[in-house]
């Protein structure tokens, strides 16, 4: 007993408690009691309790980035939770545990790290879920009720240039036409007819703040089309949309837009005039690096560099802002550096930070203030105070309060790929170049040049291959698609965009000051068309995409919680985040392909069939123009060729009014019956082919006498699942309602 610690109990005298959790015999009751109540008599809890107290103290980690990771996951579960009562359960759940926790333990000496977990644990998770239902009620506006056509006048508030799609976007405040409330719309113009308004004004005419007057077909923001699809409802939602259209007719500019100023008229006069100075798809590629304006770039450019692994670099964030202050902070730096009598009075790292912070913050207002420029000129902020205090730049805990800032101002991003994807890279950038191995392989040492350049190179390789692991699993869930040689890409594209292009660019708009900026234009033309030759080349060789169908939340929460403990945690430990990364690999491996797939308004029907070599093939229902609809139904059927219209189908017996096909899965034929349009038929013809089916599908309210034998997704069921993707095998049928629950863009949707 002599190395057994002393811990007093209250009561009677001191008592001796083993250091191995059990009470010691031969003790007054009350302390005996007093153990009881307090550890509890359940030896496996408290082994449990024992472990987890000890490998908190052992495990070395920092704790901020892990109050990020849990604020976020209050975000999402608040997403996942389908009702109010539950998001209210759940924050009283956490808070109740946060004070079970400090009652409970708080004489526990032997418990204080762990009192002190769950306490913060469950505080900020219940914080998150918070912010978010907060933000939601604060911005959310409710959708229109139903499609309709209306003239409207309205203010604009904002003017989105997209020469590439040949209109000009507006963003307008309009007054209900019955209730005579505000509400906000988004219109597309054609861009002749915007022409065509300005033809008395100014092009400038037509900007924020002018009063417009038109005819516009209004539709309530579109819920997903697809399980698993975007949700332009949800986006729409915090954006305080209420509708968005298109113009019918002519544009009447009631009062033209007050002098062009500002952010905005300097954006877009920026992008002007870069495009003007370099030609063709490199133009549209520097604009968007100087201004953030990407309306120009063409859909097989931006195509090309989504497959390619490039888009990250059309999207203004780390790399850009990054290389934007730390070009004004070398130069700043440089240039005082030269005036002795400053360099002895004063600490230049500061001013040279001051400068940088300057450059950093225009160029994120300059391109938009997008999430992840915000996130990235909040990351370089805290980067360069560290530099200004003489403190290590390259921690996770500067990354971590970049990711709570993002989250304070604007919570819903958290659940989307641009805010996932920037933080998850820049999460594997530093935890790849924290860890012991890397700086150690990178560390100085007397070598010749060659291999220096050697290593470096590598590393610059081994790191784009990092941040493909840690953003595929993102890709794919939201995107559905992903490049597989991305890696190799960013190892020439990367150096070229930081070292050529953007220094190019800016060198020549600041000589363009005087006239003598060609040169620099010429430079930057060169680099931008290699950089597209890059993206065409990558993204044509075979094997360069992959397709995914819809990844389970289940199995994209592994991924994340994998991906975060490895890069997160410390030591050894570090070592179990590859079990979540193992099980939702299984998992997605063994996603099912959807045979069927419905679209939310029954017009679009894709069935998957195997081609005798075992690829497999989409059949549309019908061969639509918009893009937007095939895509969805190829990316989530994972084909990659065109989708063959089912009245070419060999197998399908299609009449003017219906389509039917039948379909072996599961050891079974499926007989499918799908409307082609909304003429009338016989009821009593209809019933009859209902009843030899076992799927109908329309774009229509169907009779009761139709029923089929398994499944009718006509108008009325569709209004209430949304779209449908159907696995005929296991029999299961997968809604995008599945996933809304009660929240405020969902309902908009349903009352359609």
């Amino acid at each position: 007993m002599a190395n057994t610690p002393i811990i007093p109990i209250a009561g009677d005298d001191e008592t001796q408690i083993g250091a191995n959790g059990a009470a010691p015999v031969g003790q007054p009751k009350s302390a005996r009691r007093l153990w009881q109540r307090g550890a509890g008599l359940s030896s496996p809890a408290r082994a449990l309790g024992d472990r987890a107290e000890a490998f908190l103290a052992e495990a070395g980690f920092d704790r901020a980035p892990w109050l990020a990771v849990l604020f976020a996951a209050g975000i999402a579960a608040w997403f996942a939770l389908p009702a109010p009562i539950q998001w209210g359960a759940m924050i009283g759940v956490c808070l109740s545990l946060a004070g079970l926790s400090f009652v409970w333990w708080r004489k526990r000496a032997d418990r204080e790290r762990l009192r002190q977990a769950v306490i913060a644990c469950c505080l900020v998770f219940a914080a998150g879920m918070s912010v978010v239902w907060l933000r939601s009620e604060m911005v959310g506006t409710p959708a229109i009720e139903r499609p309709m056509i209306e003239r409207v006048q309205g203010y604009v508030l904002d003017r989105e240039d997209q020469p590439a799609k040949d209109r000009v976007r507006l963003t307008m405040a309009v007054r209900d036409g019955q209730t005579g409330e505000s509400r906000k719309i988004r219109v597309n113009v054609p861009l002749k007819t915007a022409n065509r308004a300005v033809e008395d004004w100014s092009d400038e005419a037509l900007g924020e703040g002018a009063v417009v007057r038109l005819r516009v077909r209004l539709m309530p923001p579109a819920s997903p089309m697809l399980p698993g699809a975007y949700d332009f409802a949800r986006a729409a939602w915090f954006q305080g949309l209420a509708g968005t259209g298109s113009i019918l007719g002519e544009l009447d500019i009631v009062e033209p837009a007050p002098r062009a100023s500002g952010l905005p008229a300097i954006q877009r006069a920026l992008s002007a005039h870069v495009r003007s100075r370099v030609d063709g798809s490199a133009g549209t590629i520097a604009a968007a690096f100087a201004s953030g304006d990407r309306g120009a770039i063409t859909q097989a450019d931006d195509d090309a560099m989504r497959d390619a692994g490039l888009t990250h670099l059309l999207s203004i964030s780390g790399l850009h802002v990054s290389a934007v202050i730390a070009a004004a902070y070398l130069v700043t730096l440089k240039i005082l550096a030269l005036f002795p009598a400053l360099a002895l009075r004063v600490r230049l790292p500061v001013l040279a930070a001051a400068a940088g912070a300057l450059a950093g913050i225009g160029y994120t207002l300059l391109t938009g203030a997008e999430v992840p420029t915000v996130r990235s000129c909040a990351a370089a902020m805290l980067v360069l105070i560290a530099l200004a205090l003489g403190r290590d730049a390259l921690s996770l805990r500067m990354v971590a309060a970049a990711a709570m800032f993002v989250m304070l101002m604007w919570p819903e991003s958290a659940i989307g790929p641009s805010f996932q994807m920037s933080f998850a890279a820049v999460i594997a950038i530093v935890a790849l170049h924290s860890s012991g191995p890397v700086r150690a392989f990178l560390a100085p040492r007397e070598e010749s040049w060659t291999k220096s350049t050697s290593r470096k190179v590598f590393m610059l390789f081994f790191t784009g291959l990092v941040i493909e692991f840690a953003l595929m699993p993102i890709v794919l869930f939201h995107f559905h698609r992903a490049g597989f040689y991305g890696a190799f890409a960013n190892v020439f594209a990367i150096p070229l965009v930081t070292f050529i292009a953007m220094p190019a660019i800016a060198l020549a708009l600041i000589f363009d000051l005087v006239g003598l900026g060609a040169p620099f234009w010429w430079a930057a033309q060169a680099s931008l068309d290699l950089l597209l030759a890059i993206a065409h080349f990558t993204s044509s060789q075979p094997g360069a995409v992959k397709l995914m169908p819809q990844m389970s939340w289940l199995a994209v929460s592994l991924f994340a919680i994998g991906g975060l403990w490895m890069a997160l945690w410390t030591g050894r430990a570090r070592l179990w985040g590859l079990a979540p990364w193992v099980i939702a690999t299984g998992l997605l491996l063994t996603t099912p392909i959807p045979d069927v797939l419905i679209g939310r308004e029954g017009r679009h029907v894709g069935i998957t069939v195997k081609d005798a070599d075992g690829s497999r093939t989409l059949l549309s229902l019908r061969n639509s123009r918009s893009s937007y609809s095939r895509e969805n139904l190829l990316e989530l059927a994972s084909v990659t060729s065109e989708p063959i219209p089912l009245a070419q189908w060999d197998g399908a017996r299609c009449s003017r009014e219906f389509c039917t096909i039948t379909i072996n899965r599961g050891g079974r034929d499926w007989s499918l019956l799908m409307a082609r349009n909304r003429e009338l038929v016989s009821e009593r013809a209809l019933a009859a082919a209902c009843e030899r089916a076992d799927i109908v599908v329309a774009d229509r309210f169907l009779p009761r006498s139709c029923k089929p034998k398994w499944l009718k997704a006509d108008r009325s069921t569709l209004i209430e699942t949304g779209g449908l993707a159907i696995d005929l095998t296991n029999e299961e049928i997968t809604s995008v309602a599945q996933s809304q629950g009660e929240h405020g863009w969902w309902r908009g949707r349903s009352a359609d």
